[in-house]
């Protein structure tokens, strides 16, 4: 996917005009390194979101099968959205998050890693089929690297909000009461849907703000009346996403240091579920 071009022409990410591999600048727009150092091309497989959507469902998939076979005596079937559901243990090693992880173990880091795993077939079913629903639109409106940071933020902002809020009322509170340990994309999945609301706002695009809020809603109320659902780590998501988003102005042309954060972002998600895996074997 990462195949270096040296040279021949590339397609600016910022204004779509074909530009030199090697030219320092943009002539049109005054991008600097419309190239991006000989990989503009294929990270423009990532631009539209569909090449990110297929990273994450990959990704997702994989951890899944991995938790599954880590503890097969352990697996289990709880409810619909529990069918298939790996070992608690195995979630704890590969970087399950909430109170428990983050507050008595000292697991931080799990608030990136927490959104690569899953709890069962439909949990990551359901999930999947919403990122690949929401990534591309988001990818179009804010460049790859900004949706992907929407993403990233979505996901923190989540996990830390349910593991703080658990902390602090340990006993939890109905619906919004934070969550011990938890899992799954949902909290950066919202935060896809905060980005569209703020891009919706900005652009006075009053139909797609109505109709991304009509799903968040929907989802909220989901979340609700479906038992397990972490609701606070929705919540957390969507108000990581809008905040993110804000503060990457759609605006505004996309720059080269956005894709460097994301992919450091990226890189640092995969160092949290290593970290998770080389730490958590040693506690069980």
């Amino acid at each position: 996917m990462f195949e270096r071009q040296r040279s021949g022409a590339v397609v600016c990410p910022t204004c779509g005009r074909l530009v030199g591999v090697r030219d320092p600048a943009c002539p049109y727009c005054g991008r600097a390194n419309p190239g991006m150092f000989g990989f503009a091309r294929s990270l423009s497989k990532i631009a539209d979101g569909d090449g990110f959507a297929k990273i994450v469902i990959g990704s997702c998939v994989v951890l899944y099968v991995l938790t599954l076979l880590m503890r097969p005596g352990g697996i289990r079937f709880e409810g619909l959205l529990g069918m298939l559901q790996p070992a608690d243990e195995a979630l704890f090693v590969f970087g399950a998050s909430g109170s428990l992880p983050v507050f008595d173990y000292g697991r931080w880091w799990t608030v990136l890693s927490a959104s690569w795993l899953h709890g069962g077939v439909l949990h990551i079913l359901f999930n999947m089929m919403w990122i690949r629903s929401l990534a591309p639109p988001l990818g179009r409106f804010f460049g790859a690297g900004r949706m992907i940071l929407i993403y990233l933020a979505g996901g923190v902002a989540g996990f830390g909000m349910t593991s703080v809020a658990r902390h602090l009322v340990p006993s939890g509170i109905p619906i919004l009461g934070g969550a011990p340990f938890t899992i799954g994309a949902s909290a950066a999945i919202f935060g896809l849907l905060g980005g569209l609301v703020l891009y919706g706002r900005r652009t006075g695009s009053s139909a797609m703000s109505r109709q991304v809020w009509t799903w968040a809603i929907v989802l909220f109320v989901f979340g609700i009346v479906m038992p397990r659902v972490d609701n606070i780590a929705h919540l957390g998501g969507f108000i990581g996403g809008y905040a993110a988003a804000a503060m990457l102005d759609p605006l505004t042309p996309e720059k080269p240091e956005h894709l460097v954060a994301a992919l450091v972002g990226l890189a640092l998600s995969l160092a949290s579920i290593a970290l998770s895996v080389v730490t958590g074997l040693m506690l069980t």
